[in-house]
């Protein structure tokens, strides 16, 4: 997937980041597996959306990631 790929609000994001504006997270998996989490545990959301979150939180963990966490 590229950032062309992505909705309007994640291509917003990564320009300000690039550009400074918002901040740089170095750790960038950890972050995106604790907001996956988030997701899934938020009973407010619907399922399919709640799924959809620990399925890639899932998969993450399952692949070689290494955040020196």
């Amino acid at each position: 997937m590229r950032i062309y790929d992505c909705c309007d609000l994640i291509r917003e994001l990564y320009a300000q980041i690039g550009s400074g504006d918002q901040a740089y997270v170095p750790q960038a998996i950890t972050c995106a597996l604790k907001s996956l989490n988030d997701i899934a545990s938020d009973d407010s959301l619907p399922i399919a959306v709640r799924e959809k979150a620990a399925f890639a939180a899932a998969n993450l963990f399952i692949s070689d990631f290494d955040d020196k966490v």
